[in-house]
């Protein structure tokens, strides 16, 4: 058992750094809209359009791949995921006008929509049966990249220009490198269980009390989701319309909310361990409601403040709900994970989208006063069961 921790804890380590890498390449996208949208004269519809072109594709292949490879591994679909990254990063970078940036955004959600299912699959069987541990690790991975994305591209894309985007291509192939490594071992690992007694796993619980379930957590998720979309796509224009700043130090504050998020993700899945999912689903989402509800009434470093305690209240229930949902639906994990990542792409690209328009036309700043009722959402987490998994 000692020996197989250690793997486990590689592996996780692996997907880890793998995610991080991913999430930052793609987390430029967002953090480079100020400098798109001078240099194209976008409107934020249009912003808005990137974001939902990129979040579309990440999300509409996901619970299809998950399906198919709960049935067929496939221990090289996440370097080729990643190659699909790469291509997009580097058109981003080249991108003439606002039709290329378009199918920039979508090579870079097709490689993230291979990326996630598979991952989380491997996370999972590398958990040692801490799986909420397993998933934290493997997300705070994702969510320290989305961090420094905006905190790289303050450094070096917007002081050098678009075109500065292709220097990322290097992380780009590094996590190709990484991955590769880790599709090695899941494919001995499948080669090892050839021939083994197979444990199926089933639910407890009736269908129907599942199917309402699932559709809870999708709920959830939709609000937590459309509520980072304001943050990730608008904030930084928010903080430049209502305080006067500069796109830099805009870019700071957006980093601090995903520092913070980060931070969320990683302690959400281990308590949800021990203290159970269904609570810590409760405080994350239905939690970051009175810091919502101040935000858009607030001067600037109070912004600042409840920004980065909503960032780490919000963040700690993806992990839960998704380990939640896995427990629904037990011997599913792609499925599941494709569905509930899938699902929270295109959240956030239908957010961004809507809340464009609704910024055009209503202003930016009343974006957050309507957003700021989403977390009450989380009030329906009374419908859930508590959840138990028989083998």
């Amino acid at each position: 058992m000692p020996a197989r921790e250690a793997t486990g804890y590689r592996v996780i380590g692996a997907l880890s750094f793998s995610h991080f890498l991913n999430d930052m390449i793609q987390s430029l996208i967002l953090a480079i809209y100020p400098l798109l949208k001078s240099s194209f004269s976008l409107s934020f519809a249009q912003i808005g359009l990137i974001t939902l072109t990129y979040q579309f594709t990440a999300s509409l292949l996901q619970p299809l791949v998950g399906l198919y490879t709960d049935r067929r591994p496939q221990p090289r679909s996440l370097t080729v995921g990643m190659g699909f990254t790469l291509s997009g990063l580097v058109l981003l970078a080249v991108a003439p006008n606002f039709p290329t940036l378009l199918i920039a955004s979508a090579l870079v959600g097709t490689g993230s929509s291979i990326f996630h299912p598979e991952s989380s699959r491997i996370a999972r069987m590398a958990s040692g049966g801490r799986h909420g541990l397993a998933q934290s690790l493997f997300q705070v991975g994702g969510n320290a990249g989305s961090a420094a994305g905006p905190l790289l591209a303050a450094w070096i894309i917007i002081p050098q220009g678009q075109r500065s985007v292709a220097w990322f291509s290097v992380a780009a192939l590094l996590a190709m490198v990484v991955l590769w490594q880790i599709g090695s071992w899941y494919a001995a690992q499948n080669r090892a269980a050839i021939g083994k007694p197979r444990a199926v796993a089933q639910s407890d619980l009736p269908r129907g009390k599942v199917a309402l379930a699932i559709g809870v957590l999708l709920v959830l998720v939709f609000s937590k989701y459309f509520y980072m979309a304001s943050i990730m796509s608008y904030f930084t224009f928010y903080l430049i319309e209502k305080f006067q700043l500069g796109v830099q130090s805009a870019q700071m504050h957006l980093f601090a909310f995903l520092a913070a998020v980060a931070a969320g993700t990683l302690l959400g899945g281990p308590i949800g361990d021990r203290i159970g999912r269904k609570t810590v689903i409760w405080a994350s989402i239905l939690g970051a409601a009175p810091f919502t509800l101040l935000l858009p009434y607030v001067n600037l470093f109070w912004t600042g403040v409840l920004s980065v305690i909503i960032g780490f209240v919000l963040a700690s229930a993806f992990s839960a709900i998704l380990v939640y949902a896995q427990e629904l639906m037990p011997g599913k994990v792609g499925m599941v994970s494709g569905l509930f990542f899938g699902f929270a792409f295109g959240m956030g690209g239908l957010g961004a989208a809507v809340l464009g328009q609704f910024a055009d036309s209503a202003g930016i700043e009343a974006v957050y006063k309507v957003c700021a009722l989403l977390p009450l959402i989380g009030l329906l987490t009374v419908l859930l069961p508590n959840t138990r998994a028989k083998h």
